[in-house]
């Protein structure tokens, strides 16, 4: 059929309205499709995200709706192989999931409690929830709700071996033996991510999530071995009184430290850092050591010198866990190589004394002095452990040496890379006796507080010290009045 201009233009202005209605119509539809997204991650309560997340997902998986090429990896709790190794990220998977899994939007959980004790050694409950066989969960993985992000299905199966039938006989009449494992299934297009990022997602996210639950330990040298006791010690860098300065600097260093896994690597270097705390008696070293293990999670291996042989350092070494902190208290007092020259008068000094005797000296049943024990490590193999090839069989070590009298100590150990940080644990200054303040009282300020402040500018009195005068009474002012009469007689 032939058409003149005229009506080929009203055809061709029909089919330009019907195209620009149908753009407006689209246009109208996405946008109505990104307010009900929007009002729905308003609106929507999490619980109720999850159950509608968890709900779609069973549906396609089972309904086949948008059904898409699929890949499954299946994770059993040991790898295939002679040896029968031990799948990390079976445990992995199941302390991840355990911190997402909503009760409320599953149909079955399985439920175990542990029995665990807090930093200030209160008992209290520990809760691990985990994916019954036959059931399943939506895992979304850079994003944040159902309508972002990548799905992940995490499965639980229990699967029946050398089974003869419904009643799981085997073919010699025995049982057959069950195996638990996990499917992690996910979009064909998204094979690369699942084995690049998700599942070293997952190993670090349950990494991160057992230090923070893990009772911390302390450790004492036994021989060869190391004796263990679980670690309560209360303190924390919040309530720690020293100064803020110092305290802060102290934090981000250990941040820095425990976040440079890749740096320390690249530059060839072990990963472990030293601190050596210095300082009167009584000014909080030990303390301290407490709250670094507290604010990192790490363990305490408390190092006995008095009893170690060279030889005995380095199976002690490669039997302490890794993100451990390995504590030797008043190095001074260990062994006479770790010390500087001294002339012979000094020697006769009590302090040298002490060190010679490796602890002390004690008596026997008859009262005679018993044989004094020497310590019979030396400077070369202490120094060999703390930065030498035994140095490298861990990693994310911090090595601490506490002091009373850093000016004896060699300066082959106070060097950059044994002891990298050099702390000075002085006397109480103000802004400590205020933390102690409000520890023990919740108080900010009193009347007596201007005073205590300037008497403590002229007086050297030890955190310790300090904190025995308001250990008195729960009665603030007989404590800050009696504290002040101790300061003054302390100045005359």
């Amino acid at each position: 059929m032939d058409l003149s201009p005229a009506t080929a233009g009203a055809y061709g202005g029909k089919a330009a309205d019907a195209y620009r209605k149908a753009l407006s119509s689209a246009a109208s539809a996405a946008a109505y499709a990104v307010l009900a997204r929007s009002m729905a991650r308003e609106l929507l309560p999490d619980e109720l995200r999850a159950a509608v997340r968890w709900a779609a997902s069973v549906l396609r998986a089972r309904l086949g709706w948008g059904a898409k090429e699929r890949r499954t990896l299946v994770i059993r709790i040991q790898t295939g192989g002679g040896g029968r190794e031990e799948n990390l990220l079976f445990d992995a998977a199941r302390t991840y999931l355990s911190c997402r899994l909503d009760p409320r939007a599953m149909r079955c959980l399985e439920l175990t409690l542990s029995a665990t004790r807090d930093d200030g050694g209160l008992r209290s409950w520990t809760k691990h929830l985990f994916i019954e066989p036959g059931d399943s969960t939506v895992d979304v993985f850079d994003g944040v709700d159902v309508f972002d992000g990548v799905e992940f299905l995490w499965s639980s199966v229990k699967k029946t071996n050398g089974g003869g039938g419904g009643n799981n006989k085997s073919k010699n009449g025995e049982s057959g033996s069950a195996e638990f494992l996990l499917k992690l299934s996910f979009d064909a297009k998204h094979t690369d991510m699942a084995m690049e990022r998700y599942v070293p997602f997952v190993m670090g996210a349950a990494e991160e999530t057992r230090l923070r639950e893990r009772s911390l330990m302390i450790c004492m040298n036994e021989g060869r071995t190391w004796f263990r006791l679980h670690h309560h010690h209360p303190a924390m860098f919040d309530t720690l009184a020293m100064d803020p300065v110092l305290k802060q600097s102290i934090v981000a260093d250990l941040d820095l430290f425990a976040n440079r896994r890749d740096h320390y690597r690249r530059i060839g270097k072990a990963w472990k850092r030293g601190y050596l705390l210095y300082g009167p008696p009584g000014t909080g070293k030990s303390s301290l050591v407490a709250a670094m293990a507290n604010h990192l999670r790490y363990n305490i291996y408390d190092l006995d010198l008095s009893h170690v042989q060279n030889t005995t350092l380095q199976w002690l070494l490669v039997t302490m866990s890794d993100k451990s902190i390995l504590v030797i208290e008043d190095i001074d007092c260990c062994c006479d190589a770790m010390l500087r020259e001294v002339d012979s008068k000094e020697r006769k000094t009590p302090a040298r004394a002490c060190k010679e005797d490796g602890g002390g000296s004690s008596e026997t049943s008859d009262g005679t002095p018993s044989p004094k024990r020497k310590s019979e490590i030396t400077l070369s193999g202490l120094l060999n452990f703390i930065d030498g090839l035994w140095s490298t069989s861990g990693e994310e070590r911090i090595i601490v040496f506490t002091t009373n009298y850093k000016d004896r100590l060699d300066p082959a150990l106070l060097r950059p890379g044994r002891m990298d940080m050099h702390v000075y644990m002085g006397y109480c200054c103000w802004e400590a006796f205020k933390t102690l303040a409000r520890n023990y009282f919740l108080v900010d300020d009193h009347p007596l507080f201007p005073e205590i402040q300037e008497l403590l500018t002229a007086v050297q009195v030890t955190p310790a010290e300090v904190s025995e005068m308001l250990l008195r009474t729960n009665e603030p002012d007989v404590v800050l009045r009696g504290l002040t009469e101790f300061l003054i007689e302390k100045k005359q």
